[in-house]
């Protein structure tokens, strides 16, 4: 009994990381052109944006919370950023800086709906998606956003993408191979190690923990639970936005339809963490590993020309599994 609870407790630590290498070395077998440096940038860009929304997530997460708006926080970034250029002729700086203030915004309404108008996080974060869904087609009648397009009185934009604002989402570092790592994924590096560092190593992190596993202990204890509720909102739209600014300098254009997948993307990569090293808790380096996952599990299923509508199927599966390792037979293993 020993032995097998043993070998149960060792599956749950390193069972992901196991699956994720046997992934890696099937879709090598089976498509060899997996293994090439062109594949890598791919999984790269992809897991890049996917893992910074997941972040945000992993914040709201943390403290028993749930951000069901990131996917539109970001589509609005993405199409601020490009009107903020193409219509309005400002610069990039600008677009960031407007970019980031309206995540930081969206972030704190949503997290005030929660704390002071006491509105459930899913209804509340759900009311706030179709809102800016919304929201962000009104000013061009739902159309895309691209430089010379027409605009509702009849004039022609003038402005243009900057160079400099394109460069962040296509520029690519030379590592090991010339042109092979996106700069958006030295973002993604950053951001999860800062956001890992906050997490587990200072006392915010640590009462953010605390707000999410015993909201009302914690303010026994004398902590502003609500203040600390509201930051990780906070976060989760900071993140979301930088995650559209991203997918807007890649793209070149404010395409209306891009952010579609984003959402189930960031969550699963989010869920996926809790079984990374037998978490089993929302972490920074778990969602990252977790946005690896879908990346190469996506670059692998579009390589091997599986049909699109079984990609989701194959994700929930995959999402399924790791969360029956990390909950169901860690809970078995403590009643042992």
């Amino acid at each position: 009994m020993k032995s097998a609870s043993s070998f149960t407790a060792l599956a749950i630590r390193y069972g992901f990381l196991v699956l994720m290498a046997a992934l890696i070395v099937v879709f090598s077998i089976a498509k060899p052109a997996f293994m090439t440096p062109q594949s890598a940038v791919f999984i790269l860009q992809s897991v890049a944006i996917t893992g910074i929304l997941a972040l945000g997530v992993t914040a709201t997460l943390v403290v028993d919370g749930f951000d069901l708006s990131i996917g539109s926080v970001a589509t609005s970034a993405l199409m601020l950023s490009a009107y903020v250029q193409v219509v309005w002729g400002l610069g990039a700086f600008v677009a960031v800086a407007l970019c980031l203030a309206m995540g930081a915004a969206v972030g704190l309404i949503n997290g005030l709906l929660i704390v002071k108008g006491r509105i459930p996080d899913l209804l509340a974060t759900l009311g706030m998606m179709f809102l800016l869904i919304g929201l962000q087609r009104i000013p061009t009648e739902g159309n895309s956003i691209s430089t010379g397009m027409v605009l509702k009185d009849g004039s022609t934009a003038t402005g243009t993408f900057s160079p400099n604002f394109l460069m962040l989402g296509r520029y690519r570092i030379d590592f090991v191979l010339p042109d092979l790592v996106p700069l958006s994924v030295v973002f993604l590096v950053i951001i999860a190690a800062l956001m890992w560092v906050f997490l587990e190593r200072t006392r915010h992190g640590r009462v953010m923990y605390a707000i999410g596993s015993n909201a009302q202990a914690a303010a026994l204890a004398g902590i502003n639970v609500n203040r600390y509720r509201i930051l990780a909102y906070v976060i989760s739209g900071v993140t979301a936005s930088i995650g559209g600014i991203l997918l807007a300098a890649r793209l070149g254009r404010g395409d209306v339809g891009s952010g579609n997948n984003l959402l189930l993307d960031a969550v699963g990569a989010a869920l996926i963490g809790y079984a990374v090293l037998g978490a089993a808790r929302p972490n920074a380096f778990g969602t990252a590993i977790g946005a690896l996952f879908v990346g190469v599990l996506l670059q692998g299923l579009t390589m091997l020309n599986a049909p699109y509508y079984t990609q989701d199927f194959i994700k929930g599966a995959v999402l399924v599994v790791a969360l029956v390792f990390t909950f169901a037979l860690s809970g078995r293993i403590g009643r042992g």
